[in-house]
């Protein structure tokens, strides 16, 4: 049985505050449990390095801070890397999502979604959205809601310039897109499968 895998690509940092992981893997399954999925986050400086790991994933989630209204120069670097894979169409048809985050409220994340989205089409890839109902839009909502900064086409956060901190609601947020993808993937895996046999 084929592994399904998903990375998220993304810079060091956000908003000038160093991640909490750049590279992971997930704790091995038990022994008698069949792995059945990868992933790994991958720093945009270590593309060519990861060539093979993002060649071999069925899924990207491309994420990084907005800066100055679009992605950080670091993923606009490894965006113009990316043309190597885009001549070979090495990313066609894998599914792809997005994240991003800023020090305000907006901070103009809905472009930079665009642009995570666009670059994703330019690849052949297929878009996951976040399908989930925006949060905190009533007098009755709170913000501890999930999506409570209402973004559709990804996962949009927001973090104080002046702390580290991510909202829970945010993270929550990206843990739902990240969930999505996944079964978005094996779904997709599931129908290649199928229809090859």
């Amino acid at each position: 049985m084929r592994r399904t895998s998903v990375g998220a690509v993304g810079p060091p940092r956000v908003d000038g505050c160093p991640p909490r992981r750049v590279a992971r893997r997930p704790p091995a399954p038990p022994s008698n449990t069949p792995p059945s999925r990868q992933e790994r986050n991958i720093h945009v400086r270590y593309l060519d390095r990861h060539r093979e790991l993002m060649g071999a994933a069925d899924a990207i989630i491309f994420g990084t801070p907005t800066y100055m209204g679009t992605a950080s120069g670091a993923f606009h670097a490894f965006a113009e890397a990316s043309s190597k894979r885009w001549m070979t169409r090495a990313w066609s048809d894998k599914l792809a999502a997005g994240f991003t985050n800023s020090g305000s409220m907006s901070g103009d994340k809905l472009h930079t979604l665009q642009y995570l989205s666009l670059l994703a089409a330019q690849h052949g890839m297929l878009w996951v959205s976040l399908n989930l109902l925006p949060g905190w839009n009533t007098t009755t909502s709170s913000p501890q809601d999930d999506n409570r900064l209402g973004f559709y086409l990804g996962a949009g956060a927001q973090s104080f310039n002046d702390t580290p901190a991510v909202h829970d609601a945010d993270l929550n947020t990206a843990r739902h897109l990240g969930r999505r993808v996944a079964e978005h993937t094996r779904i997709h895996r599931a129908g290649l499968t199928a229809a090859t046999h």
